[in-house]
């Protein structure tokens, strides 16, 4: 069946976070903390073990006191900020607003990079009037990402899980973003980079295509070899 609409998933899809690296040396400079070269690197290992980084490496493992919070992490802003600030505490750092530095770098448009194939995908499916849309597991509202790298006029709608109080794989996502495509899910693809939370379309009756989460410099063409632009109707 040709296709009539698209979802799309954010991290991993269409965009990719900075590196721990980039992540904590963005937070130091703005805390004004200058660590040398053997801290620096401990803090980077320490905090991509704990999975502190939201976009970044999963946990290794998850304290128990945060494991409410970390089930239930893109359903409120709330928890999803104490899930990721209680995973960075794991980690001994010098000052001790570099916590909420670094959950707050992580919403920052610079601290994402579209995928190189990003910006040409949308603008085709646009051009062929395919409605689209973009659902995330989210506890933020990622719409200023989208306007700083000039994406936000490709979409048509955003279904962000912590604006509805679910997360996928949860249908109720998917089907919301149909209904706001004004698309029968049978005509819609949803394109996502994780094979249990983006399938979850699925139950709808939505084609589900994958692409592989990769840093943007090892994934310049995952989008556009799914040919989403050639199968319109």
């Amino acid at each position: 069946m040709p296709i009539k609409g698209v979802l799309f998933d954010f991290s991993g899809t269409l965009f990719r976070i900075e590196s721990v690296g980039s992540w904590l040396a963005a937070a130091l400079t703005e805390r004004e903390v200058s660590p040398d070269e053997a801290g620096f690197e401990r803090w980077v290992r320490e905090l991509e073990a704990s999975g502190a980084l939201p976009g970044g490496p999963p946990p290794a493992q998850v304290p128990e006191e945060l494991a409410g919070a970390w089930a239930a992490r893109d359903e409120t802003a709330r928890q999803h900020r104490e899930a990721y600030t209680g995973l960075a505490r794991q980690v001994e750092l010098p000052d001790p607003g570099l916590y909420d530095a670094l959950y707050e770098r992580h919403m920052a448009p610079a601290a994402w990079r579209p995928y190189p194939d990003a910006a040409e995908v949308l603008a085709s499916l646009r051009d062929r009037g395919v409605a689209v849309g973009v659902v995330s597991n989210i506890g933020w509202d990622l719409r200023p990402v989208f306007r700083a790298h000039g994406l936000d006029g490709f979409v048509d709608a955003y279904v962000l899980s912590f604006e509805h109080g679910v997360h996928k794989p949860d249908a109720r996502l998917f089907h919301t973003a149909c209904t706001l495509l004004g698309q029968d899910p049978a005509d819609v693809v949803m394109v996502g980079d994780d094979r249990h939370a983006d399938a979850g379309a699925a139950a709808l009756g939505c084609e589900v295509r994958f692409v592989d989460h990769l840093p943007v410099d090892e994934r310049p063409d995952g989008l556009r070899e799914l040919g989403l632009a050639s199968e319109v109707a």
